[in-house]
Protein backbone atom coordinates (compact mmCIF):
# COMPACT_ATOMS: atom_id res chain seq x y z
CA UNK A 1 0.00 0.00 0.00
CA UNK A 2 2.70 2.30 0.84
CA UNK A 3 4.21 1.88 -3.00
CA UNK A 4 0.61 2.87 -4.10
CA UNK A 5 0.90 6.27 -2.19
CA UNK A 6 4.19 6.84 -3.85
CA UNK A 7 3.70 6.10 -7.08
CA UNK A 8 0.38 8.42 -6.79
CA UNK A 9 2.32 11.41 -5.05
CA UNK A 10 5.26 11.42 -7.62
CA UNK A 11 2.73 11.13 -10.93
CA UNK A 12 1.08 13.63 -8.78
CA UNK A 13 4.18 15.93 -9.07
CA UNK A 14 4.83 14.99 -12.74
CA UNK A 15 1.80 16.45 -13.40
CA UNK A 16 2.55 19.91 -11.64
CA UNK A 17 5.56 20.06 -13.48
CA UNK A 18 4.56 19.94 -16.51
CA UNK A 19 1.96 22.26 -15.84
CA UNK A 20 4.21 24.80 -14.13
CA UNK A 21 6.75 24.44 -17.95
CA UNK A 22 2.89 24.68 -19.76
CA UNK A 23 2.91 28.07 -17.50
CA UNK A 24 6.38 29.63 -18.46
CA UNK A 25 5.68 28.40 -22.16
CA UNK A 26 2.39 30.46 -22.35
CA UNK A 27 4.02 33.51 -20.74
CA UNK A 28 7.13 33.55 -22.93
CA UNK A 29 9.62 33.19 -20.62
CA UNK A 30 13.13 31.60 -19.72
CA UNK A 31 13.69 29.45 -16.44
CA UNK A 32 16.15 32.47 -15.46
CA UNK A 33 13.47 35.25 -16.51
CA UNK A 34 10.55 33.35 -14.14
CA UNK A 35 13.22 32.82 -11.48
CA UNK A 36 13.76 36.89 -11.09
CA UNK A 37 10.00 37.92 -11.46
CA UNK A 38 8.98 35.32 -8.82
CA UNK A 39 12.00 36.02 -6.70
CA UNK A 40 13.93 32.74 -6.84
CA UNK A 41 16.74 31.35 -7.80
CA UNK A 42 17.05 29.89 -11.43
CA UNK A 43 17.43 26.18 -9.98
CA UNK A 44 14.00 26.38 -8.04
CA UNK A 45 12.54 26.88 -11.22
CA UNK A 46 14.39 24.34 -13.05
CA UNK A 47 13.68 21.67 -9.94
CA UNK A 48 9.91 22.28 -10.32
CA UNK A 49 9.68 21.68 -13.42
CA UNK A 50 11.25 18.48 -13.65
CA UNK A 51 9.64 17.39 -10.46
CA UNK A 52 12.49 17.64 -8.54
CA UNK A 53 11.20 19.72 -6.28
CA UNK A 54 8.26 19.57 -3.88
CA UNK A 55 7.85 23.02 -2.91
CA UNK A 56 4.25 24.85 -3.61
CA UNK A 57 4.74 27.79 -1.97
CA UNK A 58 6.07 29.39 -5.01
CA UNK A 59 2.76 28.13 -6.98
CA UNK A 60 0.33 31.05 -6.17
CA UNK A 61 3.58 34.01 -7.78
CA UNK A 62 4.33 31.92 -10.52
CA UNK A 63 0.63 31.99 -11.57
CA UNK A 64 0.25 35.08 -11.19
CA UNK A 65 3.57 36.14 -13.24
CA UNK A 66 2.33 33.93 -16.36
CA UNK A 67 -1.17 34.27 -16.36
CA UNK A 68 -2.52 31.09 -15.84
CA UNK A 69 -4.93 30.50 -13.22
CA UNK A 70 -3.64 29.19 -9.46
CA UNK A 71 -6.04 27.04 -9.09
CA UNK A 72 -5.15 25.77 -12.31
CA UNK A 73 -1.80 25.33 -11.76
CA UNK A 74 -1.72 24.15 -8.19
CA UNK A 75 -4.96 21.61 -8.54
CA UNK A 76 -5.26 20.75 -12.45
CA UNK A 77 -9.34 22.36 -11.69
CA UNK A 78 -10.56 24.45 -14.56
CA UNK A 79 -9.17 26.25 -17.24
CA UNK A 80 -5.36 27.45 -17.90
CA UNK A 81 -6.01 30.90 -18.34
CA UNK A 82 -10.01 32.77 -18.44
CA UNK A 83 -12.89 31.46 -16.67
CA UNK A 84 -15.00 28.30 -16.77
CA UNK A 85 -18.08 28.52 -19.27
CA UNK A 86 -21.34 29.76 -17.69
CA UNK A 87 -24.96 28.59 -19.17
CA UNK A 88 -25.84 30.60 -22.31
CA UNK A 89 -29.10 31.44 -20.30
CA UNK A 90 -27.16 33.31 -17.40
CA UNK A 91 -26.63 36.74 -18.98
CA UNK A 92 -24.38 38.30 -16.46
CA UNK A 93 -21.70 36.28 -14.95
CA UNK A 94 -19.37 37.58 -12.47
CA UNK A 95 -15.79 38.10 -13.28
CA UNK A 96 -13.72 35.32 -12.05
CA UNK A 97 -11.39 36.02 -9.08
CA UNK A 98 -7.70 35.06 -9.10
CA UNK A 99 -7.17 32.84 -5.90
CA UNK A 100 -3.66 32.19 -4.35
CA UNK A 101 -2.65 29.79 -2.32
CA UNK A 102 -1.12 30.17 1.37
CA UNK A 103 0.33 27.25 3.83
CA UNK A 104 -1.35 26.90 7.23
CA UNK A 105 1.71 27.45 9.97
CA UNK A 106 2.51 26.95 13.65
CA UNK A 107 2.32 29.95 15.73
CA UNK A 108 6.04 28.01 16.73
CA UNK A 109 7.04 28.36 13.26
CA UNK A 110 5.46 32.12 12.52
CA UNK A 111 7.54 33.36 16.13
CA UNK A 112 10.98 31.88 14.11
CA UNK A 113 9.89 33.61 10.83
CA UNK A 114 12.14 36.55 11.40
CA UNK A 115 15.43 34.47 11.78
CA UNK A 116 14.15 31.83 8.97
CA UNK A 117 16.99 31.85 6.34
CA UNK A 118 14.68 30.95 3.58
CA UNK A 119 10.57 32.17 3.96
CA UNK A 120 9.36 28.03 2.80
CA UNK A 121 11.55 25.13 3.73
CA UNK A 122 10.88 21.76 2.81
CA UNK A 123 8.30 20.19 4.59
CA UNK A 124 6.76 23.82 6.08
CA UNK A 125 3.10 22.99 5.90
CA UNK A 126 0.87 20.05 4.81
CA UNK A 127 -2.16 22.22 3.89
CA UNK A 128 -2.97 25.04 2.81
CA UNK A 129 -5.69 27.74 1.89
CA UNK A 130 -6.80 29.84 -0.85
CA UNK A 131 -7.29 33.41 -0.70
CA UNK A 132 -8.12 36.30 -3.23
CA UNK A 133 -4.98 38.35 -1.64
CA UNK A 134 -2.64 39.11 -3.94
CA UNK A 135 0.68 38.99 -1.12
CA UNK A 136 3.21 41.76 -1.56
CA UNK A 137 5.56 39.16 -0.06
CA UNK A 138 5.82 35.55 1.69
CA UNK A 139 2.49 34.67 3.19
CA UNK A 140 1.01 31.88 5.31
CA UNK A 141 -2.07 31.28 7.49
CA UNK A 142 -2.21 31.10 11.12
CA UNK A 143 -5.65 29.87 12.91
CA UNK A 144 -6.31 31.99 16.16
CA UNK A 145 -5.96 30.53 19.20
CA UNK A 146 -7.66 31.85 22.64
CA UNK A 147 -9.30 34.78 22.77
CA UNK A 148 -7.44 37.56 23.56
CA UNK A 149 -9.00 39.10 20.24
CA UNK A 150 -12.70 38.85 20.80
CA UNK A 151 -14.29 41.80 21.84
CA UNK A 152 -17.30 42.29 23.01
CA UNK A 153 -17.68 45.31 20.89
CA UNK A 154 -16.49 46.88 17.49
CA UNK A 155 -13.78 44.85 15.50
CA UNK A 156 -13.15 40.98 16.80
CA UNK A 157 -11.37 38.21 15.41
CA UNK A 158 -13.00 34.53 17.53
CA UNK A 159 -10.68 32.04 18.19
CA UNK A 160 -10.57 29.21 15.68
CA UNK A 161 -10.40 32.29 12.43
CA UNK A 162 -8.15 31.53 10.35
CA UNK A 163 -5.81 35.09 9.20
CA UNK A 164 -3.53 35.94 6.26
CA UNK A 165 -0.52 37.20 7.44
CA UNK A 166 1.76 39.26 4.41
CA UNK A 167 4.95 39.32 5.60
CA UNK A 168 5.86 42.22 3.56
CA UNK A 169 2.71 44.44 3.82
CA UNK A 170 3.06 47.92 5.26
CA UNK A 171 2.93 48.18 9.22
CA UNK A 172 1.63 51.28 10.78
CA UNK A 173 0.10 51.89 13.91
CA UNK A 174 -3.74 50.56 13.62
CA UNK A 175 -2.49 47.56 11.65
CA UNK A 176 -3.52 44.08 13.19
CA UNK A 177 -0.16 42.50 13.66
CA UNK A 178 1.99 38.90 14.13
CA UNK A 179 5.07 40.00 16.10
CA UNK A 180 7.45 37.93 18.17
CA UNK A 181 8.03 39.12 21.77
CA UNK A 182 11.92 38.90 22.91
CA UNK A 183 10.48 36.34 26.19
CA UNK A 184 8.45 33.69 23.60
CA UNK A 185 9.33 31.51 21.40
CA UNK A 186 5.87 31.67 19.61
CA UNK A 187 4.52 34.48 17.39
CA UNK A 188 1.32 36.90 18.76
CA UNK A 189 -1.51 38.20 17.18
CA UNK A 190 -2.23 42.01 18.91
CA UNK A 191 -2.92 45.76 16.99
CA UNK A 192 -0.31 47.83 17.04
CA UNK A 193 -0.99 50.91 18.54
CA UNK A 194 0.63 54.53 19.24
CA UNK A 195 0.20 56.15 22.34
CA UNK A 196 1.97 59.52 23.15
CA UNK A 197 4.78 58.27 20.45
CA UNK A 198 5.28 55.03 22.29
CA UNK A 199 4.18 51.58 20.23
CA UNK A 200 2.43 49.11 21.67
CA UNK A 201 0.52 45.47 20.92
CA UNK A 202 -3.07 45.64 22.19
CA UNK A 203 -5.55 42.89 22.35
CA UNK A 204 -9.08 43.69 20.89
CA UNK A 205 -10.06 41.75 24.55
CA UNK A 206 -10.19 44.09 27.56
CA UNK A 207 -9.48 41.79 29.54
CA UNK A 208 -5.98 41.09 28.02
CA UNK A 209 -3.11 43.71 29.01
CA UNK A 210 -1.14 45.67 26.71
CA UNK A 211 2.27 44.78 25.61
CA UNK A 212 4.77 46.85 25.20
CA UNK A 213 6.65 47.13 22.07
CA UNK A 214 10.58 47.69 22.09
CA UNK A 215 13.52 47.45 20.24
CA UNK A 216 13.31 43.39 20.81
CA UNK A 217 10.67 43.18 19.04
CA UNK A 218 10.12 41.61 16.20
CA UNK A 219 7.36 42.32 13.44
CA UNK A 220 6.23 38.87 11.68
CA UNK A 221 3.58 40.59 9.44
CA UNK A 222 0.42 42.31 8.94
CA UNK A 223 -2.91 40.90 8.71
CA UNK A 224 -4.51 41.22 5.34
CA UNK A 225 -7.19 38.52 5.37
CA UNK A 226 -9.87 36.79 7.66
CA UNK A 227 -11.67 33.20 6.52
CA UNK A 228 -13.91 32.04 9.37
CA UNK A 229 -14.58 28.44 9.18
CA UNK A 230 -18.07 27.13 10.49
Amino acid sequence: MQADKGTYKFQRMSTLAERIKSARNHAKLTQKALALKVGVEQPVISQLETGKNLQSAHLPKIAHVCGVNAIWLSENIGPMTGSRAVDSNVSDARQPVESYRYPVISWVAAGAWAEAVEPYPAGFSDRYEFSEYDSKGAAFWLEVKGDSMTSPVGQSVTEGTLILVDTEAEVVPGKLVIAKLPDSNEATFKKLVNDGGKLFLKPLNPAWRIEPFNEDCRIVGVVVRALQKF
